[in-house]
């Protein structure tokens, strides 16, 4: 019995949590969301819904805007994975008689029967099964359906096929009603821990002014608050109706008055839309099929030019600016040689580990106890200009970035490996200040391990931190003529690396 309790006080902390998560943006007059509802809408999606602004909403997958997304929140205490099957159950949803798939294709016929404008979305701590055919058809920067992976084949004999098949018969419709239905289905995962969930919270209170809950008080109101509104009959609230609402429960405190926050992206998080809270944001994510960029030469011609017209137009008449960086390892190096460590701005920079973090170059007082940086030297072909460099601050990136050298990089006569005395891990890197010394220190072990001419040029791979890349990218002047690599990830692609940008881009003014 206790443990049914606190199951379902942890699924309706989790749904609590991520209505505040979007009702909070309603505080910010900058914030596209205009209306937010809780327990109410479609059956089935009815958990959470929001509404944009539909001249400053984000995009779909297709490039449509966005007007409204329902959320079906799915809380479990133990971790596990679901497929295409699981959405074709009832009891996958703890339901009777109707399966969400079931209930996804109500909704659209009711909300988006055009398959345009609207989004169902489930949000659950359960990730997608990597070996089920629903995985390779669920973007992973968007979570939205991607129909070319859906009807990536012609008849049935197919995984794809199998999945078009079964949702088919099990909703009695043919194929272009399921390609309708599809367009609108989206899969979230929410892979933060309720005190993550609580902590990113507590940034974005402080911005919008709401009142801040210590973090040592075991009770946090807003949790409880959102029900007592719906037994209340309180289901939606637009700007004016909620800023009221929270002046009355007195929950309105003071804002930071802290700098103004800009976003990058080039893939999107599941529950976390930059758009919806910053007060600019530049979307790369176009010029991408998930992980992979569509054209090579897109880093230097298109994506870097973007970029660094954003920021300089970010930075111009800010001293101070915050950026959200939901993007390659590429573009964070690049976001830190645009505004360099001579800019005279200082930066503060959204940093998603364990949860989100603002980390700065003064965030903290430097601590001797903090890893340092162990640097080896591998001499590959001693008559060549060329410095490879390994930096392994999450994960060891030492023997794939050697293979690749051997296989394909010729010129490289030496590879530079960086690590953390204490190993690489993903809590490597305590904060700005540390991230802040280890690009430094990045920057003296790569100088001094470059040829004594200067000629050559250095290729970076960095398993980082965005923050320590953005850092490290601002001291790009001493480090040389660079050239960067993404690593495929996914796996689709080989699991090994490409290059994308060298800088610096010797062509813009």
């Amino acid at each position: 019995m206790t443990q049914a309790v606190t199951v379902r006080r942890d699924g309706d902390t989790f749904q609590a949590r991520l209505f505040w998560l979007h009702a909070a943006r309603l505080l910010d007059p900058e914030s596209p969301v205009v209306r937010v509802g809780f327990e109410t809408g479609p059956k089935g999606f009815d958990d959470i819904w929001v509404e944009y602004d539909p001249a400053r909403s984000a995009l779909d997958q297709y490039g449509d805007p966005l007007r409204r997304e329902h959320m079906q929140c799915k809380w479990h205490v133990t971790p596990d994975s679901y497929g295409y099957t699981h959405l074709v159950d009832p009891e996958f949803i703890n339901a009777n008689a109707r399966s969400l798939l079931q209930r996804a294709r109500v909704a659209q016929l009711a909300y988006a029967p055009t398959g345009v404008g609207v989004r169902f979305k489930l949000v659950t701590n359960w990730r997608l099964d990597r070996n089920d055919p629903l995985r390779e058809m669920v973007g992973n920067r968007s979570g939205a359906m991607r129909l070319d992976r859906l009807y990536g084949s012609l008849t049935d004999n197919s995984k794809a096929g199998a999945v078009r098949k079964a949702w088919r018969e099990h909703l009695s419709i043919d194929e272009e009603e399921l390609r309708l239905l599809a367009r609108t289905l989206a899969f979230g995962e929410a892979t933060d821990t309720l005190d993550v969930l609580r902590d990113n919270l507590d940034m974005l209170f402080a911005y919008v002014g709401l009142r801040r809950i210590p973090p040592n008080q075991s009770a946090f109101a807003y949790d409880d608050v959102v029900f007592q509104w719906m037994a209340q009959g309180r289901l939606d609230f637009d700007r004016s109706g909620f800023r009221a609402i929270c002046a009355r429960e007195d929950l309105l405190g003071s804002t930071q008055g802290g700098p103004r926050v800009y976003g990058v992206k080039s893939f999107e998080h599941a529950i976390d839309r930059l758009e919806e809270r910053c007060h600019a944001v530049l979307d790369l994510i176009p010029a991408f099929d998930e992980r992979y960029i569509r054209s090579d030469s897109d880093w230097e011609s298109s994506l870097y030019p973007a970029l660094r017209s954003f920021l300089l137009m970010a930075a111009k008449d800010q001293p101070r600016l915050r950026l959200a960086l939901d993007a390659h390892v590429t573009l964070a190096f690049a976001a830190g040689s645009i505004i360099n460590i001579k800019s005279g701005r200082h930066v503060e920079l959204e940093q998603r580990s364990t949860g989100r973090r603002l980390w700065a170059a003064d965030d903290m007082v430097s601590d001797a106890n903090w890893p340092t940086l162990l640097a080896e030297s591998v001499e590959l072909c001693t008559d060549q200009p060329d410095l490879a460099v390994a930096i392994s601050l999450t994960h060891d990136v030492s023997a794939d970035v050697r293979r690749y050298c051997e296989a394909t990089l010729p010129h490289v006569g030496r590879l530079l490996i960086l690590k953390p005395g204490t190993g690489s891990g993903a809590q490597s890197v305590a904060c700005g200040r540390h991230a802040f010394e280890l690009a430094d220190a990045t920057t003296t072990s790569v100088r001094a391990a470059r040829p004594a001419t200067g000629a050559g040029l250095t290729h970076l791979f960095v398993a980082a931190p965005n923050a320590f890349t953005f850092f490290l990218g601002q001291r790009q002047p001493a480090l040389g003529s660079v050239r960067l690599y993404e690593f495929d990830f996914d796996g689709g692609r080989g699991r090994s690396y490409t290059p994308s940008l060298t800088l610096p881009v010797t062509h813009l003014a």
